[in-house]
């Protein structure tokens, strides 16, 4: 069954077009992926077909019935409409070809997916071809009609060779009509990899791009072309949920490192893309990753749909029409109102007697650790013709005590507009197996964690095949020794493993203890090793003027570092955990869960002192060294 992107066609499509879908997604092999009416920079053909091992085929679909056909001819169709008027129009054939070669010109810019030598230098290292789809007219209708002098029998299906209920149809006539549709007549020797399909999709379709990750391109065309190989987008599942979250109230419930903030903002950018006169409002709850996001939409916004074709010296978009807030920035300064007055403004808001801005879209990250009156707000600004609210959450990334219904909080129900996003693609599976590990063993949900999408279940994470090193453990004899280790740790995984600084996090629970100044400690051993950091969460001011590339280690609270990644991440001081003035133990389980699945590659965890979290390391400490035992006597 191959990928269909969007995963079910819109209820306004034709019958016919719903057909071939169907028929596409049914019989297709599993690692073709089909796009139905894709956006590519400006023309949106019927069907983009793309294949490892056959390249790309565009389709055009026509519901047009031997009556509709009035004079056809090689390049342009006289037909006639439903109301029986004549038409004009371009040959569906020429317009199949004009979209192809569309297509073709904006992937050939890119060096990694042409050929550089041999007969084909300068074409794409893959073959393309395109065709039309005539879903009302079957091959009978072409021979009595002599149809198949205007249009080539290889470029096109008929009913019969599409519906699977006609005697005519089979899955192998299917491929061989698609592979027949190739003008450039070669075949792939070997399929295209993960890396060329993601570099197509790169191009092709720009909402893909985790722009976070974009860096903006070098005057060279030579440079610039170069500097697109280590690309990154959003995997299929994650583009698919992006692109038809649909309309009105929806939920996306996601493991740590699922991709949860890359679709939100993605689906930020589409609606201000689609609806331009749109207000839509962006909230979280930590400064920090509010600040993030904006960050991330700046750069989807000002990225350019063609990356080889711009002025790389024009203006950059003001995203103006998207909001970014954390909850309370939102409260105090665009609604002017305190935490306190909630209870009152929503009753009034509810009797019609007060009035707030009101916005066409709302989007919600971290979900989980909004209370029921913040949302109840939230669902009372939104627009009533549009109720387009996405609600993002991880029940397991919960540390504030809220009692949670939807329903009740927003009015809104959820049953059956909600999706699960269960692999973890920030974490390499060693991290992911380790973190989900001490949370089933720690936390008092352990009996409701579940797969499925019921309210209130937190979902088990499920790792992708990106693997690394095991997390590490260091036990020092006190907190001045850790940080020494922790500073040259940084400075070799950045001499050795090439870990930019500016992607090291160093993460603490408590700014001092009782026995250490912990924040000072930590500045002052990175500063004995000549590394420049910025600690995000010192101030207000310094979460909002975070920056991550910087080229400086970062310091923060592990509450702040929610929603963000970084490759290296070093949980220091972690015998303050759970903290003794913290009554609820289950938030402490969820925040070193958190800081956990922050690390993208590399995870280190150290502490000088005891708590119950650390007897659980020192458990590890004592497997990993009879492991080491029994491998060091067998051999």
């Amino acid at each position: 069954m191959a990928i269909t992107i969007p995963e079910t066609i819109r209820s306004s499509a034709t019958t016919g077009e719903r057909l071939f879908f169907r028929t596409l997604k049914t019989f297709l092999p599993d690692d073709y992926i089909v796009y139905f009416e894709p956006d590519i920079q400006g023309r949106r053909p019927d069907f983009v077909i793309i294949g490892p091992d056959l390249g790309i085929v565009v389709l055009e679909v026509k519901d047009y019935t031997k009556n509709t056909l009035f004079q056809i001819n090689h390049d342009e169709w006289h037909i006639v409409t439903t109301s029986g008027d004549q038409a004009v129009i371009k040959s569906p054939m020429k317009q199949a070809r004009d979209n192809m070669f569309h297509v073709v010109d904006t992937l050939k810019k890119d060096k990694s997916l042409i050929q550089l030598d041999g007969k084909y230098k300068f074409q794409l290292k893959f073959p393309y071809g395109h065709g039309v789809v005539f879903t009302r007219l079957y091959s009978k209708d072409f021979v009595q009609e002599g149809l198949y002098s205007v249009i080539e029998p290889n470029l096109c299906f008929t009913r019969d060779e599409i519906d699977p209920d006609k005697e005519g149809f089979s899955e192998e006539v299917l491929m061989e009509k698609i592979l027949n549709m190739f003008i450039v007549p070669f075949r792939l020797k070997e399929s295209l990899s993960i890396e060329d399909i993601n570099a197509i999709r790169y191009h092709l379709f720009p909402e893909v791009r985790i722009s976070a990750e974009y860096k903006p391109p070098v005057p060279y065309q030579d440079q610039l072309l170069l500097s697109l190989h280590d690309i990154k987008t959003m995997d299929l599942h994650q583009e698919n949920l992006a692109k038809q979250i649909g309309d009105k109230n929806r939920l996306i419930r996601g493991v740590a490192g699922s991709g949860k903030t890359i679709i939100l903002a993605s689906r930020a950018k589409m609606l201000s893309k689609q609806n331009p006169d749109w207000k839509i409002l962006i909230l979280c709850y930590n400064i920090s990753l509010s600040n993030a996001i904006q960050q991330m939409i700046h750069h989807m916004l000002n990225e350019p749909e063609d990356l080889f074709d711009f002025d790389p010296t024009a203006m950059s978009v003001k995203n103006e029409n998207i909001i970014v807030r954390n909850f309370h920035s939102w409260l105090k300064n665009d609604l002017r109102i305190r935490e306190q007055q909630l209870p009152d403004i929503i009753e009034k808001l509810e009797r019609n007697e007060a009035i707030l801005p009101t916005y066409d879209a709302v989007l919600i990250d971290e979900g989980q650790d909004f209370e029921a009156d913040w949302l109840r707000l939230v669902s009372l600004l939104i627009n009533a013709d549009t109720q387009s609210l996405l609600l993002v959450e991880d029940r397991a990334q919960t540390i504030y005590q809220r009692k949670r219904s939807y329903l009740e909080d927003t009015g809104l129900s959820f049953r059956g507009r909600s999706k699960v996003l269960s692999i973890n693609y920030r974490n390499t599976q060693q991290i992911v197996k380790f973190a989900w590990e001490f949370y089933r063993k720690h936390s008092v949900f352990k009996n409701k964690v579940v797969n499925r999408d019921l309210e209130g279940e937190i979902i088990a994470p499920q790792s992708t095949k990106r693997r690394g090193p095991e997390p590490g453990i260091v036990k020092a004899a006190n907190f001045f020794e850790e940080m020494r280790i922790v500073a040259r740790s940084i400075n070799k995984l950045n001499m050795e493993k090439k870990v930019p600084l500016e992607d090291v996090l160093i993460l603490y629970r408590v700014k001092r203890t009782h026995k250490f100044p912990i924040i000072d400690i930590i500045k002052r051993s990175l500063k004995d090793e000549g590394l420049p950091y910025y600690w995000i969460t010192e101030n207000d001011v310094s979460k909002r003027s975070y920056a991550k590339d910087d080229g400086k280690v970062k310091i923060s609270t592990i509450d702040s570092s929610k929603g963000l990644d970084f490759r290296a991440v070093f949980i220091v001081n972690v015998d303050s955990m759970p903290f003794p003035l913290e009554e609820n133990k289950e938030r402490e389980v969820s925040l070193l869960y958190i800081g956990m699945t922050r690390a993208k590659e590399y995870l280190c965890l150290s502490y000088s002192g005891d708590s119950e979290f650390t007897a659980y390391l020192n458990g590890i400490l004592e497997e990993r060294k009879q492991k080491q035992n029994g491998i060091e006597k067998v051999n």
